[in-house]
């Protein structure tokens, strides 16, 4: 085995205590540089609802397969892996992709197990914020004039979302909570907090709807008299499907006996969000999704991700075959990037047209 690990002092993510890990598969002096991804975060008391124990899998099945192969063929390419931390909690990708970490990579590509075979997807784009007010305490009933409420600003900007959602398109999403509202109802609250999620299936359209939201949260804070403090997370962008690839990855799994829906009917499925589309976005890529219950094609309506009973079906070997079987074909699918520089061009020029 050639493969090798560096973890060094200088790659602790030091705010979550992180080790960022690279397998290296094979050095080259020259060649592209192909991406495959893992990740490898579980559930809190769900265990591997998403599957990423299979994500991890899969990731080092392909990254074998093409080690082999490069060096027994001794062809000009360089293959990694990453593993990449916290998806769930932290996007840890994008925190790699901030520090470097995928720089020179050509193409990237990643497996996720689900409850359906599909290369389309519609993983929206997200962004995540922290919304502060500050007021003024005072006796709820002896002197609540002399009270600046946050509580108001808070549900203020609450009603006005609900408001907004009647002219929002139907895959365009606000979602939140209030984390604090106050601490004892003879108390006109000094301090809220809450937290909000904004998704829509374009990175751009979410960037329309954070600047909607914050002037609700602005005009919220201006009628109350309070000052207020915004904090936004971490931008989770949409996945951008490289054609090319994913037709070349369907061309294989269906010489595997698999067939897919139409892209529309894929594409029609709701679905969450992933730190992989900010990868998409700096270089060509695919994030196929296989369905971990059954070879056919046929989808599983009966058990959906982020459940103790999609953790269950991840542990079975059924779902370690399926796994297995997509490994293939993205091995192979990465190896045609690797053995024909016209199909790679061509990979990379459907990516550059694609306005980020």
């Amino acid at each position: 085995m050639t493969d090798k690990r560096d973890v060094n002092p200088s790659d602790l993510w030091q705010s979550n205590k992180y080790a960022k890990s690279v397998y290296e598969t094979i050095e080259a002096a020259s060649g592209e540089l192909r991406d495959l991804s893992l990740k490898f975060d579980a559930l809190p008391g769900i265990g591997h609802g998403c599957g990423h124990n299979l994500i991890a899998i899969s990731g080092v099945a392909t990254a074998l397969a093409l080690k082999a192969t490069i060096e027994k063929f001794d062809l000009p390419a360089q293959v990694k892996l990453f593993g990449t931390p916290s998806e769930e909690r932290d996007s840890g990708k994008i925190t790699m992709l901030d520090a470097g970490d995928f720089k020179g990579v050509d193409v990237c590509m990643m497996l996720h197990g689900a409850n359906a075979d599909a290369l389309y997807a519609p993983f929206l784009a997200l962004d995540s914020v922290e919304v502060e007010f500050f007021g003024k305490a005072s006796h709820a009933s002896t002197t609540p004039w002399e009270g600046i409420n946050a509580l108001d600003a808070a549900m203020e900007v609450y009603t006005s979302i609900g408001l907004m959602r009647q002219q929002l398109k139907t895959d365009h999403r606000i979602h939140g909570i209030i984390v604090n509202g106050g601490q004892a109802a003879n108390i006109i609250p000094e301090y809220t907090k809450s937290l909000y999620m904004v998704r829509a299936p374009k990175a751009t359209q979410v960037v329309e709807l954070k600047a909607r939201l914050e002037t609700i949260i602005e005009a919220a804070a201006a009628s109350t008299g309070c000052t207020m403090k915004l904090k936004w997370g971490k931008f989770v962008k949409d996945i951008v499907t490289n054609e090319h690839l994913a037709t070349k990855f369907e061309q294989i799994m269906n010489t595997f006996g698999l067939k897919y829906a139409p892209k529309q009917e894929q594409q029609s499925k709701p679905t969450g969000s992933t730190d992989m589309g900010n990868l998409t976005y700096a270089m060509p890529g695919i994030h196929p999704m296989f369905n971990i219950m059954n070879l056919s094609g046929i989808e599983d309506n009966g058990i959906s991700l982020h459940t103790k009973e999609f953790a269950a079906a991840a542990a079975l070997p059924l779902g370690h075959t399926a796994t297995l079987r997509a490994s293939k074909a993205l091995a192979m699918t990465a190896m045609e990037c690797i053995l024909d520089p016209v199909f790679l061009q061509l990979v990379k020029e459907e990516f550059a047209k694609h306005t980020l």
